[in-house]
């Protein structure tokens, strides 16, 4: 579900001549709302100055095209403070000798959650429940007289403060937006009791605006009204605020009801990880991940685990595992849904390297999961036969995203080499940065090893540096393998990254439109296979024969 707004706005000139007020609403695409959210802003000119329409407008102007084009890595936060910090100093070196100056209320709303920027005399207040709570600061003088008077706007100051805050969307609440031709003749009794009276947006939002002129407003009035119909999705940027505020769960035990989960016991454990199996109020099987004790200040493990519920989020669908939405959650942890079979490590261990049929058909479903990944501009880093789970309802699923990473997002501590030795790309010991190409490179090691049980450069152990020579060809362990398969594997582990797929797509292609010939194919002549193993045998055995002839020529 993606966040659901509706929105209202109304602005009147009043007895001045010009309207100085601006009003701006941003609803971006789905995607790019996703990402960085719904924007609604407003902003009072200052009609001392310059011109405060042109302060207020080109500052709204430049905040909706700025905006959406800040880096992703950019928090909310961050990128209004670097934008209307630069619109300062605009401000500042465009006044001609003469101050321009504007106030401006900028509230951003993404998933679940806003931020607001302000600086200046417009009013942004919440109205919930019959409730109307002020959540923006006047930064007007005390002194008698100067009430009206500004000590903070944008243009004022060479370094700009502006107030934040952040929280939770409420389903159903509104939000607010007033220059103060509306706040300061009406009074919040007013405010709340038009808004009570008036549940229609557009009609309260115009009924703000007149009555603040009808009660004597000598200002401009505006009004901009947000209302929040449906909540969305809960965004990395988001869930990763939530690391200062949750604690890890405390020890679960079996029996136990946990946030509404009934704990059946630890499932797995390791230094990095604590995994629960959990079942719901209709009993359904969930695992449940948390991090272990030791690493209750971690935040860099915290903000792993977060993002590992993010991705898996990202790329909902059958071949990833579910997650679970925890809209209760008070506790450091993520709930994703079990599924019974076997990895296909197990699977090996039970019934040795897999018939051809089989293993190409699981290829295929292998290289679409990684091909979602890397759309969505996320590579998984760890797989091995381990983290491909063959359900007992058919389906094939990529496990453990806990090594993701997402490229200007995720950080790696120094000297990391995240992932599973034998199955790291010969760059990556290198140190080079992440790439799709190793993801592919750890797939071709996963394919190789389920049809031959060995690897392609032999096995590497944890914190071996290892030489990359030339791979052992498959199709020497498995003799029904056919020739353009096995090149299709050797290009996959190629030691040059250049040489491999570009694309999991790539690859696919290959395998659902290469050779079509049938997988049940005899075994190619050993003269083939082995040629030089076959005429060193032919010349052993005619250097024999012709020993016997001369034996039998001087003994005849």
């Amino acid at each position: 579900m993606s966040l659901q707004l509706s929105f209202a706005e109304a602005s009147a000139i009043g007895p001045r001549e010009e309207n100085q007020d601006a009003l701006r609403l941003v609803t971006p695409a789905p995607a790019l709302a996703a990402s960085k959210g719904y924007l609604f802003a407003i902003a009072d000119g200052v009609s001392q100055c310059a011109d405060g329409g042109l302060a207020a407008r080109s500052t709204l102007q430049a905040l909706a095209l700025d905006y959406y084009a800040t880096p992703e890595t950019w928090g909310v936060a961050q990128a209004l403070d670097r934008l209307l910090s630069a619109q300062n100093r605009w401000l500042q070196a465009n006044g001609g000798g003469q101050p321009l100056l504007t106030t401006v209320s900028a509230l951003v709303m993404r998933g679940r959650r806003f931020t607001l920027a302000h600086v200046g005399d417009c009013r942004v207040y919440r109205w919930h429940a019959d409730q109307l709570q002020r959540v923006s600061e006047d930064h007007v003088w005390d002194q008698p007289g100067m009430q009206h008077v500004l000590k903070r706007a944008l243009g004022l100051d060479q370094h700009l403060v502006l107030d934040f805050l952040d929280g939770e969307l409420r389903l159903d609440e509104r939000f607010v937006l007033l220059s103060d031709g509306v706040w300061a003749v009406l009074g919040d009794t007013a405010i709340a009791g038009i808004l009570r009276d008036q549940p229609d947006l557009q009609s309260a939002a115009q009924t703000l605006v007149n009555a603040a002129h009808l009660a004597g407003s000598q200002d401009n009035a505006s009004a901009l009204l947000v209302q929040v119909d449906a909540l969305g999705e809960t965004a990395i940027g988001d869930a990763l605020i939530h690391l200062q505020q949750w604690p890890l769960p405390p020890a679960l035990k079996p029996g136990q009801f946990f946030e509404g989960w009934q704990v059946e016991g630890v499932l797995a454990q390791s230094q990095q990880s604590l995994l629960y199996r959990v079942r719901d109020a209709q009993q359904q099987p969930w695992l449940l991940k948390t991090l272990p004790g030791p690493l209750h200040d971690d935040h860099l493990a915290g903000q792993a685990l977060l993002s590992e519920e993010w991705f898996l989020k990202r790329v909902a669908g059958r071949h990833f595992p579910e997650v679970h939405v925890a809209s209760q959650r008070q506790h450091l942890y993520y709930v994703m849904r079990e599924y019974s079979g076997s990895t296909l490590a197990q699977l090996q261990d039970r019934s040795g390297p897999l018939p051809l049929a089989q293993w190409r058909e699981l290829a295929e479903r292998l290289l679409r999961a990684v091909g979602m990944l890397h759309r969505r501009q996320i590579l998984h880093r760890d797989i091995k036969p381990e983290n491909l789970l063959l359900g007992d309802d058919g389906e094939l699923r990529l496990l453990d995203l806990g090594l993701a990473y997402c490229p200007g997002l995720s950080e790696d501590p120094p000297s990391a080499l995240p992932g599973t030795p034998s199955y790291i790309a010969p760059e990556a010991f290198r140190g080079e940065v992440p790439t799709p190409q190793q993801d592919l490179y750890a797939v071709g090691v996963t394919l190789y090893f389920l049809l031959t049980g060995q690897y392609p450069y032999g096995e590497i152990e944890a914190f071996q540096r290892p030489r990359f020579g030339v791979p052992v060809s498959a199709s020497r362990y498995r003799p029904d393998l056919p020739e353009w398969l096995a090149l299709s594997l050797e290009r996959a582990v190629a030691v040059d990254p250049l040489q491999r797929f570009e694309t999991a797509e790539e690859w696919l292609l290959l395998l659902e439109h290469g050779e079509p010939r049938s997988l049940s194919v005899r075994p190619k002549p050993l003269l083939e296979r082995e040629p030089l193993k076959v005429w060193r045998t032919l010349a052993l055995g005619s250097l024999v024969v012709n020993l016997l002839l001369l034996f039998l020529l001087f003994h005849g």
